[in-house]
């Protein structure tokens, strides 16, 4: 599969290299905590309404709580209800989910990259569809706008510690 040329260990599938993609944003932060939190954290969707304002997610009981391959889910942000499926999973380095929403297909992925005092943490997402392209041109930052706030939020989170168990 071809991969970015900002970020070589995400796998785009095809139709979602951000040379294809109508709409592509790109997000990244050091962050001074251990990959083994920040990878807790990004796993723990049930947990990301707590210290991400953007979600909300719907978490069917019983169900495994942590992200892992091939798991699907649903949740909200930026006011669409998402169907999403992890594609990637490669634990304390990188994870990557499709969605599917109204008017938007979707791949968001995650890069952990350890360094000096902590990790750099990157995300890019890719977007299609009509409703996708209408927000962007409408609203061109919202979405990196968005993705900063989750990583300052994740930050924030991973510095204070592991989250707790569910």
């Amino acid at each position: 599969m071809p991969t970015s040329t900002l970020a070589p260990a995400i796998e785009w599938p095809a139709h979602f290299h951000p040379d294809h993609a109508p709409v592509h944003v790109v997000n990244d932060l050091f962050i001074p905590a251990p990959a083994e939190h920040i990878w807790a954290l990004l796993i723990r969707a049930p947990l990301w309404p707590t210290w991400y304002a953007n979600s909300k997610v719907d978490w069917a009981p019983g169900r495994s709580r942590d992200l892992a391959l091939g798991l699907e889910f649903e949740w909200k942000t930026f006011g669409v209800h998402i169907r999403s499926c992890v594609q990637e999973f490669v634990p304390c380095e990188r994870i990557a989910w499709n969605g599917i929403g109204l008017g938007a297909e979707v791949y968001h992925a995650w890069l952990i990259i350890p360094q000096a005092g902590g990790c750099r943490v990157l995300t890019e997402e890719t977007q299609h569809g009509w409703g996708a392209r209408l927000m962007h041109f409408f609203m061109p930052y919202r979405m990196y706008d968005g993705h900063a706030l989750w990583l300052e939020s994740l930050s924030i989170q991973a510095t204070g510690g592991m989250p707790p168990a569910l």
